[in-house]
């Protein structure tokens, strides 16, 4: 992900309060275990989990990152934890 598509993601998630828990349960479960161990060196999901969310959102590694569908998906993680 560029980081220009980082940024529009995370502006998109700060502006949504009621998302905040979602999105820190879903950072810190996509993020590797050791992380701090390998490149890049940053808390973050590995880049074969964004290639496989990419694929199955979107049909393709090289689709651009939509806030609109992250923001979706953080809202269904929300209601399936309150679910479970």
């Amino acid at each position: 992900m560029s980081p220009t598509a980082a940024a529009h993601v995370v502006a998109a998630v700060v502006r949504r309060p009621r998302l905040w828990g979602a999105a820190a349960r879903q950072w810190r479960r996509t993020t590797p275990r050791g992380w701090w161990r390998r490149r890049p060196f940053l808390p973050v999901p590995s880049g074969d989990y964004l290639h496989f969310r990419l694929v199955t959102q979107y049909g393709s590694a090289d689709h651009r990152i939509e806030p609109a569908d992250v923001l979706n998906y953080l809202a269904w993680c929300r209601h399936h934890d309150q679910a479970a």
